[in-house]
């Protein structure tokens, strides 16, 4: 029986391009987008001035949030995709900042056993899509993209993040997992690499048995 809703999240280290990808393929599946709170969010600015002060803060702000919204994909009738996915919030970022120490074990602690009670309720994506890209290119992206709060963000930060995405990917078992190497493809801006993006997904989706009704490429 063929499925009529899938539920898609994109993952990936910050400047992998997430939010392009979740853009362009929305567009083309017409799917519903989701999309991570950057812009509106009322913690950045301050926690990349100051992590060890803002850290437990700006964690709990994305846990909500990305709590609130995943609920409501699950709940939703529409074939939907997100950007960035709950589960990177405390495999990588809260654990991230904890092991920096960003973040005190008390409040770490804390953290962790409220997203382990609240991803229990929860129904995980039917594909993950991790966009990996090593940190020359992060950096490269970051800087084209102009975010003024990100753009003296340490290499450093970067590197440690993508070893723990790594460990991450490698360890995850909740559903289909699909991986771009994203290095040496630019589907943004190149038609080609994009229908290459949007062949690969389509492969991904008709596996777990969803009907794919725009494999026409459309930009």
């Amino acid at each position: 029986m063929k499925k009529d809703k899938i539920f898609v999240a994109v993952a990936g280290n910050i400047g992998s391009g997430k939010s392009s990808l979740t853009k362009l393929l929305s567009d083309h599946f017409g799917w519903k987008a989701y999309y991570e709170s950057v812009d509106d969010n009322p913690y950045l600015d301050d926690f990349y001035k100051d992590m060890k002060r803002w850290s437990f803060n700006l964690q709990i702000y994305f846990l909500s949030k990305r709590f609130k919204d995943h609920m409501e994909i699950v709940n939703s009738p529409y074939s939907i995709i997100q950007d960035r996915s709950i589960y990177e919030d405390a495999e990588i970022f809260a654990r991230n900042l904890y092991e920096m120490g960003n973040m005190d074990e008390r409040d770490y602690r804390n953290y962790v056993e409220l997203f382990n009670i609240m991803t229990g309720f929860l129904k995980p994506p039917d594909l993950i899509i991790y966009l990996r890209a090593n940190v020359d290119t992060l950096i490269k992206q970051i800087k084209l993209r102009g975010r003024s709060f990100e753009q003296n963000i340490p290499r450093e930060y970067l590197e440690r993040l993508n070893k723990h995405y790594e460990d991450w990917i490698a360890r995850y078992d909740l559903g289909r997992l699909l991986i771009l190497e994203t290095d040496e493809i630019d589907f943004v801006n190149n038609k080609n690499d994009f229908q290459k993006v949007v062949d690969i997904v389509s492969e991904e989706l008709e596996k777990l048995g969803y009907e794919i009704k725009n494999k026409a490429f459309q930009r």
